[in-house]
């Protein structure tokens, strides 16, 4: 057997640039070839059959058709399957043995993006409350400027408002929702920047964190509890925020926005980089989209390239400190156990199970580690169509969790998938106290240095 045509390939996953500028790209009769080609593929295989929703609706819609086999299902059927993708690439990643370098060359979930890229062409997605929801910037800006009312808009315990929110937004009425801090996490950054620790010994590192739109608008605390970890660590450390990443886009299939955004962010940070920063982005998504999506849609652009190379998630920046030159001294015990969740998109990027690394520094934690999909999925676990599907996916998650009662705290390098947790952990009716759900585990790392933040 050739080298390439092993069954099950056993080497590392590739991926190929998307071809969005090649007008075959939109071409909907050489999509439906694909979608048939990779469909039949997954229906011989059924490995990714426990991953999220779009397998079982697949080998549903197969099972039910009158062959029993995919010749017999009509393609316009085919549309609930691409819409229960939520992108998070763990069948590419984790589960499907056909991927590049295999002769079958099978991803997944470009082929969804492609589909979705199709829909958007022909204006059936990405416009209405769909595209307002998924400009991060804006509703950020304003959120974050009328954080009060904004808050007490979209609390999901408000019956006024979010009634009229899944009725006119399309966001279920129950969905857990992100709050918006009254000051960015840049503006925090502008004031209360801590004083470097020149007795740490990574004294001498760069870093520019890219504070997402997540952690600038929402939860500011995960970048002042980096920034605290960093500085006392010895790490000159910048705060720059261009813009969104673009995965929100992505999601809809927009690629053309996605690229200026990598290339905008990519010409601010350059700067940085040749200077010796290291690049950290503060959510996997986010981080994700930095290393391995945008030199995907961009290939040969020199700028995202180097951004690529560059970029650390912040659990595996603060890692790699502690393997090569050693922490500062300083951390304690937390008071109790930890569930730490590895988010699928911190999972995708290859670089092992960084957070659950992180936490194990901290001395004397006993620690559980949840890895599995939480059944989120960013924009499409809030909707209304998708909200108790995400639920459903996440409840193994949930139980995971709650390890059995133990668990003082909960963190998920994915905020997002943190409140999905938190809310399903409530869902499961447990008689004992639910634990303390934090934003991401560096939230914790800094607690135990006992740093201010």
């Amino acid at each position: 057997m050739t080298e390439g045509s092993r069954e099950g390939s056993l080497d590392a996953p590739t991926r190929h640039p998307i071809d969005w500028n090649n007008p075959d790209f939109y071409d909907e009769a050489k999509l439906d070839d694909e979608l048939r080609r990779i469909f039949d593929i997954c229906h011989g295989c059924r490995r990714c059959f426990n991953l999220c929703d779009s397998f079982p609706r697949l080998f549903d819609l197969i099972d039910d058709s009158e062959s029993g086999e995919l010749d017999t299902v009509d393609s316009k059927d085919f549309k609930p399957v691409v819409d229960a993708c939520t992108l998070c690439d763990m069948c590419f990643m984790t589960k499907c043995p056909y991927v590049p370098p295999h002769e079958f060359n099978l991803d997944f979930p470009h082929l969804m993006l492609r589909y979705r890229a199709v829909e958007r062409k022909k204006g059936l997605i990405g416009k209405g409350m769909d595209a307002q929801l998924n400009e991060t910037d804006r509703n950020g800006k304003l959120g974050s400027s009328l954080s009060g009312i904004a808050n007490w808009a979209t609390d999901r315990h408000n019956g006024l408002t979010r009634g009229l929110m899944e009725s006119i937004g399309g966001v279920h009425k129950d969905a857990a929702l992100p709050k918006f801090a009254g000051k960015t996490f840049e503006k925090r950054a502008e004031t209360e920047a801590p004083a470097v620790n020149t007795a740490a010994p990574a004294l001498g590192r760069k870093a520019v964190i890219y504070a997402t739109c997540y952690g600038n608008y929402n939860n500011p605390e995960i970048g002042t509890a980096a920034l605290a970890i960093l500085a006392h660590n010895g790490v000159e450390v910048e705060v720059v925020y261009p813009e969104c990443c673009g995965m929100p886009q992505l999601e809809q299939g927009d690629l053309a926005r996605v690229e200026t955004k990598a290339k905008n962010v990519a010409k601010t940070l350059k700067p940085y980089i040749e200077k010796g920063y290291h690049v950290i982005s503060l959510v996997p998504s986010c981080t994700l989209m930095l290393k391995f999506e945008w030199p995907l849609i961009s290939p040969g652009d020199a700028d995202v390239e180097l951004l690529s190379g560059s970029t650390f998630d912040i659990s595996e920046y603060i890692v790699d400190i502690a393997k090569k030159e050693g922490l500062a001294d300083g951390l304690k015990p937390l008071d109790g156990d930890v569930s730490v969740h590895i988010a699928c998109h911190a999972r995708a990027q290859n670089m092992g199970q960084k957070a659950a690394e992180l936490m194990k520094l901290v001395p004397d934690t006993k620690l559980h580690v949840v890895e599995r999909c939480s059944g989120h999925g960013g924009a499409w676990g809030v909707k209304k169509e998708f909200f108790e599907v995400g639920m459903k996916v996440g409840k193994p998650v949930f139980r995971q969790a709650l390890n059995k009662g133990q668990a003082k705290y909960v963190a998920s390098e994915c905020p997002l998938a943190g409140l999905h947790i938190a809310q399903g952990m409530e869902a499961t009716g447990s008689d004992k106290p639910l634990p303390e759900t934090v934003p991401h585990p560096v939230v914790l790392f800094a607690r135990a240095y006992g740093l201010n933040f």
